[in-house]
């Protein structure tokens, strides 16, 4: 069984971010099994809010004690939010990540393809068993 909590309100990239659709906004962040790959998060480089984003590229860093890693978008769009907390509490993202969101994006009329493409809280729970 795994170690990690999976929330079922949202959708997972393979790359281990997560993404929750809120009346026409995507609230975006990381899943408990990235932060706990990680280990204690000690910063977080959010983009700024007008930036344009493209679902698969780069759009923060993360850094933990152990490693930093590229967070990416799950979809494209505008950046109209960042969660300006994880600036100076980073560790939040460690205690409920599901609460501690990243940024948050307006979609383009992309948005139900590229949701489409992201897995489902238990394809994601099967592919990360497969990573182990």
């Amino acid at each position: 069984m795994a170690s990690y909590k999976l929330d079922q309100s949202v959708k997972y990239a393979k790359s281990h971010e997560w993404a929750r659709a809120d009346d026409g906004i995507v609230v975006v962040g990381i899943s408990d099994y990235a932060q706990d790959a990680l280990s204690d998060v000690v910063y977080i480089d959010l983009p700024e809010v007008g930036d344009t984003v493209t679902a698969g590229k780069q759009v923060s860093t993360v850094e933990s004690v152990k490693a930093a890693e590229d967070v990416n978008a799950p979809v494209s769009g505008e950046v109209v939010e960042i969660n300006t907390a994880l600036e100076d509490t980073p560790e939040i993202v460690n205690e409920r990540p599901y609460d501690a969101w990243f940024f948050k994006v307006k979609p383009t009329d992309k948005l139900d393809a590229e949701l489409a493409a992201l897995l489902a809280p238990a394809d994601y729970e099967k592919f990360v068993a497969e990573l182990e």
